[in-house]
């Protein structure tokens, strides 16, 4: 049993630090996003450079997660956290004032996801252990809410940096945050660690690391590659077998990384699940809007990044407060409500055009930033709750990979969907013709296309049609991800339970 003595006085403080170390890993998994074409144009790289740059981070960071969260377990969660932070700052500043060449930047983002896989498991973790039972969901909420908001912060950010400096600058704003986090987590936030001294399950590790990196690599590959490639289909079938190999260990081994008896727990896979699918819809959302806002819109990345300020504004008091509607209504009843809310939110931007008015999208994004709120905090309230503390980065780590695989899944399917539609729909001009394969690949080409055409008349009637074209792809995937939305409330109204689970022994 728990008792309120063992809990620090100044835990509201030690949360203040880990939201802020939560921000810096939410901040960059999307800031470098806005400062691509500049940094491209700087560092001559092609399109699979980029890709890369941006891809490097997300494989390393969600491939070892559940290895990082049991060090985090074993060794003492606090070390990990500052570890985890001097690797993002020292390999940040490196790439602003060192980086040459593309290959540099794509290495140097692997190192920051490495050192965010050890930073985002330690701060939920360090937030379970460090708050009483009756204020936990408050916590946890509160821990959702930040990160939420992070990925929009990490635009406006970004584009402010792009927009006023250079693409380096992205990279160099991380330093003074992570100094600041530093000194304030190794003056506030206590040591812990798993008591019993159990020995760390390193095949489990390995399998962990095998299986999430390839699934991560054919989600994130299948669209430009094909489904039908390859590589993407080694991939999947890597993950396959490493997936199997995983499970089997982990259900003989004596101290398995993440024991099975977990996902029996129905709060626990539910709860996963939840995230998987709502992750899956916000970040298919964010891909198409950043687009929609720039390429439809004409807007610059700063004013597009500014556009979504109702999602968060929305997302954080839903997510802060989602423990007293829990308390009141019971999780199952939130959870499921969050995801209708996002549901309705979809559908309404099914209906917007090339000339709908900003307020009309506005009031969308705050729907979708409430139902999301309502829907985050609560399921990683369950996950937490149905582990003990002695692995409480483990199950950290695995609700951080279920965001990962679901914000990667929403952006391959859902690009993939609009991709599709555009496609089909575009009509190109016979004078531009010889432009097709690329104009068909690619909407941003097919805006630059047109607008450098030497038949200005052509070039505006390739412009419109891409841009409609474009809208109507952006549609029909809102319609596929208020589908998904409402399978998950489905899901979650018919088997998550709603009975609260009795407090494990902090060592047990």
């Amino acid at each position: 049993m728990e008792h309120e003595t063992n809990y620090p006085d100044n835990r509201w403080m030690i949360l203040g630090v880990m939201s802020l170390s939560l921000v810096i890993v939410m901040l960059n998994n999307v800031t470098l996003n806005v400062a691509l074409p500049e940094l491209s144009k700087d560092l001559k790289a092609n399109n699979s450079q980029l890709q890369w740059i941006m891809d490097s981070y997300a494989l390393v960071f969600g491939g070892t997660l559940l290895l990082m969260g049991a060090l985090g377990d074993r060794f003492g969660r606090k070390g990990a956290l500052q570890i985890g932070l001097v690797i993002v700052a020292c390999a940040s500043v490196w790439t602003a004032l060192y980086a040459q060449t593309s290959n540099q930047v794509i290495f140097a983002r692997a190192v920051m996801g490495l050192g965010a896989a050890l930073v985002m498991p330690s701060t939920l973790s360090v937030v379970l252990v460090v708050f009483p039972p009756d204020e936990r969901g408050k916590a946890i909420g509160i821990w959702a809410a930040m990160a939420g908001i992070g990925a929009p912060i990490g635009l406006l950010v970004g584009g402010w940096a792009v927009e006023n400096y250079d693409w380096q600058m992205v990279f160099l704003i991380n330093a003074p945050v992570i100094v600041a986090a530093l000194i304030l987590g190794a003056i506030l936030v206590p040591r812990s660690k798993d008591a019993t001294g159990k020995p760390l399950d390193w095949m489990g590790a390995l399998l962990s690391v095998i299986a999430l990196a390839s699934l991560l690599y054919g989600i994130i590959e299948g669209p430009s590659l094909g489904w039908s490639d390859l590589n993407v289909l080694t991939a999947f079938v890597i993950f396959f077998t490493s997936g199997v190999a995983f499970v089997q260990w982990q259900l003989k081994t004596e101290h398995p990384l993440l024991p099975m008896e977990f996902f029996s727990q129905r709060q626990y896979s539910i709860g996963l699940m939840a995230i998987v699918l709502a992750m899956f819809v916000m970040f298919s959302f964010m891909f198409m809007q950043m687009l929609h806002f720039q390429l439809v819109r004409g807007l610059s990345p700063l004013e597009a990044a500014i556009r979504f300020f109702p999602l968060p504004l929305g997302l954080m008091p839903a997510a802060a407060n989602s423990d007293k509607f829990v308390a009141k209504f019971g999780r199952r009843k939130v959870i499921t409500f969050g995801l209708c809310l996002v549901a309705v939110g979809m559908m309404l931007f099914a209906l917007v055009d090339r000339g709908t008015a900003y307020a009309q999208i506005a009031v969308t994004f705050a729907l979708l930033g409430l139902g999301m709120g309502l829907t985050m905090a609560p399921s990683t309230t369950a996950i937490m709750e149905a582990i003990p503390h002695n692995k409480a980065g483990v199950g950290s780590a695995t609700n951080d990979a279920s965001r990962e695989i679901g914000g990667a899944l929403g952006i391959a399917i859902g690009g993939s969907i609009l991709n599709q539609i555009y496609q089909s729909a575009l009509v190109i001009p016979e004078s531009l013709m010889s432009f097709k394969d690329v104009v068909m690949n690619s909407f941003p080409s097919a805006m630059r296309i047109g607008a450098e055409a030497e038949n200005r008349a052509d070039g505006a009637l390739l412009i419109a049609s891409a841009q409609d074209a474009f809208v109507e792809g952006m549609v029909g995937s809102c319609y596929i991800t208020a589908a998904v939305a409402i399978l998950a409330a489905i899901i979650v109204w018919t088997m998550m339970p709603d009975e609260q689970p009795q407090e494990t022994s902090s060592e047990e």
